[in-house]
């Protein structure tokens, strides 16, 4: 681990971080412990958003599937366009595809239409077609599909391996997951204000033209990933060839903000240096 990053984190105060950078080949970069447990908040919705999409793959059920109250369709719901309100399908806030409206409740309806569809709880179904293959054996979800992942950080660099490599999932997940979806759309980043546009994809956030954001002013506007509440993040940076992920037991706040762009900034100019 270069000292850089190992006293920029260490200068933010902020205490039981584990952190790393991978390419496609493996990892380049570790701190920390590799194996402490950290819940990950909104990135487990990325976790879920894969196995939607893996269900799409496998024919179970498509995208455009119209589940939302509102008749939101699957994609809606995957890329909060649906209109559906942050934390109850009962509130609708706007017709689908007109506004970028983050949405927990969504990603919810969208892992129980999975369910029915594969006539399985969505953790088993995790486990064998997502977490088995990519040897994420600490990983698992505790409660709500949007928001109650629980992980480590040598299972999360192996999704990020994964995500850059494309070795083991099917193409139709891998572009689900880093390719916007309904692009142009105005919203709402949590943490973050009001960006337009607001890119997401089929589960992910999506840089673009984000400012401010909490990925660093070097990584491309293709860089997709999530951050969480709990205070981790992954963003995988395909035209860098590297992707990162953090994770923390301090809960997200403006300490965050702060460190996470010259974090990722930094790991951009150490590994352009190393290449």
């Amino acid at each position: 681990m270069p000292e850089k990053i190992k006293n920029l984190i260490l200068e933010s105060g902020l205490s039981d971080v584990a952190f790393g950078v991978t390419d496609a080949n493996g990892v380049v970069l570790e701190y920390g412990n590799p194996i402490s447990v950290y819940r990950i908040a909104s990135v487990t919705k990325i976790l879920t958003s894969l196995c939607v999409l893996l269900a799409v793959s496998e024919g179970a059920i498509t995208l455009q599937d119209e589940i939302g109250v509102n008749g939101a369709k699957l994609f809606h719901l995957l890329s909060h366009t649906s209109g559906i309100s942050f934390d109850t399908e009962k509130i609708v806030l706007a017709p689908p595809e007109t506004r970028r409206i983050y949405s927990n409740a969504g990603i919810e309806i969208a892992a129980g239409y999975v369910e029915q569809a594969v006539s399985a709880d969505l953790s088993s179904y995790m486990q064998k077609h997502l977490l088995d293959p990519l040897a994420m054996k600490s990983t698992y979800v505790d409660g709500s599909y949007a928001k109650d992942g629980i992980s480590v950080l040598h299972d999360l660099l192996n999704l990020a391996q994964e995500l850059l490599g494309q070795k083991l999932l099917p193409n139709l997940v891998h572009d689900g997951i880093s390719q916007v979806c309904c692009p142009g759309l105005a919203g709402v980043l949590p943490g973050f204000g009001r960006q337009n546009p607001c890119d997401f994809s089929l589960g992910a956030e999506i840089k673009g033209s984000k400012s401010p954001h909490w990925t660093g002013a070097n990584n491309s506007p293709g860089t997709f990933g999530h951050f969480g509440q709990s205070g981790c993040f992954i963003w995988v940076d395909r035209s860098a060839g590297l992707a990162c992920v953090y994770l923390g037991k301090n809960s997200f706040g403006e300490v965050h903000k702060k460190l996470w762009p010259h974090l990722s900034d930094l790991v951009l100019s150490i590994s352009g240096d190393r290449g």
